[in-house]
């Protein structure tokens, strides 16, 4: 299998090459040039297989130049006793046709970890493969999860350093502490007085930067990226909705040949891209539910195909969807022009310059044939989170509560009751004080902070504290510093020595 760039200019690589290098050379995004497919047979063959041999089913079509034996140790490693859970991504079926796919049992908490616990072997294997001994630097820019999962899977590892940039004031208090807590000889976090959209934009601005590149060539020293833009952090993330169709045979609430829904909160639109490549493997997705919150860039877009970044930043209780500029639509962007590397390159020119573009009508029609997007507000995301409880005894996270809240506006628009999974993106004890608020009032939740949150919550539900979050308060601060936008290349050079 060959991977090309969205923008056309790199050639084709192989799955290695693509994962060493994260963002491709002309500052595309790397992506297969043609997707595997299962029949129904092939499929009926995934239907009892347990999470890990899964990856290694799923995985092995797409990293081909990986020595099968590594890969499936590398899954072993990274799929194990780190989870808290033995069935890795766990599917709570509510009822006859809601089921919430929860994504948040690894050790940070967050689906993140589903792909950062594997991806370092991954980095690291490619390494080895090319010869190559530079040291290799992960540029990190968060919304709060990835930040956390890429620190505590590159913790340590031989030959590599990580560098976070996160929005200083756009995070959790929990979110904070993880990161600003990290051990590890090999990791920086570093905070952003702005928002994530100028740290993310930063971090590409690092990695398009020529003479920068040079400067690390001859230190000795390459980069690569630990967020979804790098095709090692999306491709793991397409097993657990194979995983999830399987648990919902298993729970006699979809017959064979039967579609169903899948709706994803997302901000950045990896996770749910996962999802759409997971269709086009032959997976039986029928529509793929787009939930935003107030940040409602990708609501507009799929409803009505211009996508417009030029409108007010809201931060809220959903911090990781707190997003304008969507990395990933890139690559969806490729496929709705036909994989057209020049569409694709006007249409993001069109967004640096002016901030919007628009999709041709053909391309639109393409778009809502397979996706429907919602948003919710804050009051909106506090009603949703607790109507679960209320009705399911079950517990969920804002950003969770988004997609429920987005999941009940599909059905009333469309009278669709097919099955439907909701993606748990976040254990609920990570965004504690939006979770108390939404059960318990604004004026309970000003009595108690988030750390205080996370024993009360346990007592309330009778639900432990994630392992991963427990003693965090206790934990000393390791990292401190914080700059403007304008200053991440310097302190990138600073921390790099060069």
């Amino acid at each position: 299998m060959k991977y090309v760039s969205t923008r056309g200019q790199a050639g084709t690589v192989t799955s290695a090459q693509a994962i060493l290098g994260g963002l491709a050379p002309d500052g595309g995004l790397f992506l297969p040039a043609t997707f595997p497919h299962y029949t129904p047979e092939e499929m009926a063959g995934l239907f009892d297989l347990d999470y890990r041999a899964l990856a290694r089913q799923i995985l092995g079509l797409y990293l081909p130049d990986y020595d099968p034996a590594a890969l499936g140790g590398f899954i072993a490693k990274a799929y194990g006793n780190n989870f808290a859970a033995p069935e890795i991504t766990p599917l709570a079926v509510v009822d006859d046709h809601l089921s919430f796919l929860e994504l948040w049992h690894g050790p940070t908490c967050a689906f993140k970890d589903l792909a950062l616990q594997l991806l370092p072997y991954l980095l690291t294997a490619a390494s080895r493969q090319f010869g190559i001994n530079k040291e290799i630097v992960l540029l990190v820019a968060t919304s709060g999860d990835t930040g956390k999962a890429a620190l505590a899977g590159f913790q340590d590892v031989p030959g590599t350093k990580v560098i976070v940039f996160y929005p200083e004031e756009g995070v959790s208090a929990i979110q904070k502490r993880q990161m600003v807590t990290q051990e590890g000889a090999n990791t920086y976090v570093v905070g952003v007085r702005g928002n994530f959209d100028q740290a993310q934009a930063g971090v590409k601005a690092i990695f398009a930067d020529g003479r920068l590149r040079e400067t690390m060539e001859a230190a000795g020293k390459s980069f690569s990226s630990a967020n979804s833009i790098n095709w090692g952090r999306l491709v793991p993330q397409i097993v657990y909705y194979f995983k999830a169709w399987a648990d919902l045979r298993k729970a006699k609430r979809l017959a064979m040949g039967e579609t169903f829904n899948v709706v994803v909160p997302t901000g950045n639109f990896g996770n749910i891209l996962a999802a759409y490549y997971g269709k086009k493997m032959g997976l039986p997705l029928h529509k793929l539910i787009c939930a935003s919150n107030a940040n409602n860039v990708l609501t507009d877009f799929i409803r009505t195909g211009e996508y417009n970044r030029n409108r007010p930043f809201y931060q809220t209780s959903s911090p990781s969807m707190d997003i304008l500029v969507s990395s990933n639509l890139e690559r969806l962007l490729y496929e709705l022009t036909g994989e057209d590397p020049a569409a694709v390159c006007a249409l993001i020119e069109q967004l640096r310059t002016r901030g919007s573009y628009r999709l041709a009508t053909e391309q639109l029609n393409r778009l809502q044939e397979t996706f429907w997007g919602g948003f919710a507000d804050e009051e909106e995301t506090m009603a949703a989170l607790k109507e679960v409880y209320t009705k399911y005894k079950y517990l969920i996270d804002p950003h969770t509560a988004v997609g429920y809240k987005v999941y009940a506006d599909y059905v009333e628009a469309t009278g669709d009751r097919r099955p439907a999974v909701i993606a748990a993106t976040a254990s609920p004890f990570k965004f504690n004080t939006g979770v108390a608020r939404a059960l318990f009032g604004a004026e309970a939740v000003a009595a108690k902070d988030e750390f205080a949150w996370l024993a009360e919550l346990s007592r309330v539900t009778g639900q432990p504290v994630p392992r991963g979050l427990q003693g965090l308060e206790e934990k000393p601060v390791l990292h401190d510093r914080t700059i403007a936008p304008a200053e991440m290349e310097a302190a990138v050079r600073e921390i790099l020595g060069l």
